[in-house]
């Protein structure tokens, strides 16, 4: 479930969810609206099913003293986006539970339960966990071993749905189609970006300069000049040499590319920057290639899941009770250091 939510700085717990419930990451969050009614440490309800404030806290601090052993106390003095940092995780955390908590939501339409060997994982994880807890810890996040029972429980389940629901999807994809090439270019600009972000195109007449431009810097390759040479020259891209896959670049740049061999140069390519001329490098960089297999399974199992929780989800009810969610903050104490929450669940429940 992974490339959803608030994001918190850009780094946060990337390894903290376990699933590739990268859901949390590809399928929308679940938005929960205000309402009333709630029973004493409610913090929202999805349907039938709802969060109370020691899960939250399991969270929250986990991810806390995360960041803390990485940045130090001071990170929460940063700003971001005009909101403390500490608000930011909040909404991250909210995000995160909201979206386990949907999961087993969708466990039980696709009638999918925990096997008695996954439940018994469940129970020694917990006790794992819970025993790993000093006093403090258990009194300020407010949990007992039950609790943290049913939190790896729904977070198993929620891990279960996401499996399934990619199950069928083929991960062994060809070479030709992950194929990642290296390629230089000069790029001569026709267009030019403005200072709010707008595009103005060039005049004709200018447009036809710099095409007699491009014309020059081609004839000055096709003699044998240092490509090199002409992109430090020439070049209105200071990125000269880039690697990239089938569907990453504009198509008539892409298709040019792709059609050299190595050491070969391109004629002029248009495209909705300006004149392109385009060297090879490298027909197949297999490195570049077998990372890009891996992008583009996760890409498919990204679009399969969301496609199935993004509408499950847009039939929920959704409360938040804003009250005691205005309420909560970190816990700034010395003796609270637990962060193992999600090691201790991959040690349980990892799969190859």
């Amino acid at each position: 479930m992974k490339k959803t939510a608030m994001r918190l700085a850009g780094c946060l717990l990337a390894s903290c969810l376990l699933l590739p419930l990268n859901a949390c990451s590809s399928a929308e969050p679940v938005k929960i609206v205000l309402t009333t009614g709630f029973n004493k440490n409610e913090i929202f309800r999805l349907e039938d099913t709802s969060c109370t404030l020691p899960e939250l806290m399991v969270y929250l601090t986990t991810e806390q003293n995360t960041y803390e052993s990485v940045y130090g106390r001071e990170i929460w003095e940063t700003k971001s986006e005009g909101a403390g940092l500490e608000e930011r995780l909040k909404d991250k955390v909210l995000a995160e539970i909201s979206q386990i908590k949907a999961m087993t939501l969708l466990a039980a339409r696709r009638e999918i339960v925990l096997s008695p060997e996954e439940e018994e994982l469940a129970v020694q994880a917990a006790g794992e966990y819970y025993e790993s807890l000093n006093e403090t810890e258990r009194s300020a996040m407010g949990v007992t071993s039950q609790l943290i029972e049913g939190m790896y429980r729904d977070y198993a389940l929620a891990d279960k749905v996401y499996r399934q629901i990619i199950s069928d999807i083929n991960p062994e994809i060809s070479d030709d189609e992950a194929r990642n090439i290296t390629v230089q270019h000069i790029l001569i600009k026709t267009v030019t970006e403005n200072a709010d972000g707008t595009i103005s195109a060039f005049s004709d007449a200018e447009k036809a300069k710099c095409y007699r431009r491009a014309q020059e810097v081609l004839a000055a390759a096709s003699e044998g000049e240092a490509f090199e040479a002409l992109i430090e020259k020439y070049s209105d891209d200071p990125q000269g040499t880039i690697s990239f896959g089938k569907g990453e670049r504009e198509m008539a740049f892409e298709t040019a590319a792709f059609n050299l061999g190595t050491d070969e140069i391109s004629g002029i390519v248009e495209t909705a920057e300006g004149y392109e001329i385009i060297k090879c490098i490298n027909t197949f960089n297999r490195e570049e290639t077998d990372r890009n297999k891996l992008k583009i399974v996760e890409k498919r199992k990204d679009e399969v899941f969301g496609q199935e929780y993004d509408s499950f989800v847009n039939s929920l009810a959704k409360n938040l009770n804003e009250p005691l969610w205005d309420s909560v903050n970190m816990i700034h104490d010395d003796a609270v250091t637990t962060s193992s929450f999600f090691e201790v669940y991959k040690k349980y429940f990892s799969q190859p």
